[in-house]
């Protein structure tokens, strides 16, 4: 059984996000669920890779920025 550590829930537009740190007996991960239109998706990243996957969508985030500021031509 799951022990949730830590959680948020937050709406976007139509859209239920679910962020839970949790543990059990194989670890620690972090658990990402999508709720929209009566449809559940979810993720699960264990806590060995967080520091990466963390910084992987900092870039992305990172390069949509520059994308979006960049003039069009």
């Amino acid at each position: 059984m799951d022990n949730i550590i830590a959680a948020q829930e937050l709406q976007v537009e139509r859209k239920h996000f679910y962020i839970e740190f949790r543990e059990n007996e194989r670890g620690r991960f972090l658990r990402i669920t999508e709720e929209a239109h009566g449809r559940r998706n979810t993720i699960i990243v264990p806590s060995t890779g967080l520091d990466e996957f963390s910084r992987t969508l900092d870039e992305v985030l990172d390069a949509a920025e520059s994308h979006s500021a960049a003039p069009s031509a």
